[in-house]
């Protein structure tokens, strides 16, 4: 690693980024802290971000090629689990599937590819969108999570 930095920057994002443990933009981050009293300017945010994802301390997530990029904290449990993207609103929905996790394991043993479920996204159309709001109840028995 390079030099450790600590700047008050630093901490207000680390921290914002901790307590908030949905993928979020730089918008994201920017609108949250200015709601909490603190001005701090997007280049600002990305330069952070960026020496937080070299460090370790935070994930950077490239849904498409639409969207900006999206950062989480390292240690929030985003790794172990599939996402899927509505491509009409743009929804993102953490699932922990033991369905899915059966078919990663079928594609490492069976063709010797280990799947990264933290960077995959399954692209489709949400139940709010396709007009099947009662799916939003819905849970698979392995109990999806939003």
């Amino acid at each position: 690693m390079r030099g450790e930095y600590s700047t008050k920057q630093k901490t207000l994002i680390l921290n914002y980024i901790k307590e908030n443990s949905a993928h979020l933009t730089v918008a994201d981050i920017v609108s949250g802290l200015e709601l909490q009293g603190v001005h701090i300017g997007k280049a600002t945010v990305y330069r952070t971000l960026e020496r937080l994802c070299e460090s370790g301390e935070a994930r950077k997530f490239i849904v498409d090629e639409r969207s900006g990029a999206c950062y989480q904290y390292a240690d929030s449990g985003c790794e172990r689990h599939f996402h899927l993207k509505c491509i009409r609103c743009g929804r993102l929905i953490h699932l922990s599937c033991d369905f899915l996790s059966g078919m990663e394991e079928h594609i490492f043993h069976d063709h010797g590819f280990k799947v990264s479920s933290g960077k995959t996204v399954i692209y489709g159309v949400c139940s709010h969108c396709s007009g099947n709001e009662d799916m939003d109840s819905h849970q698979c028995e392995c109990h999806s999570s939003r």
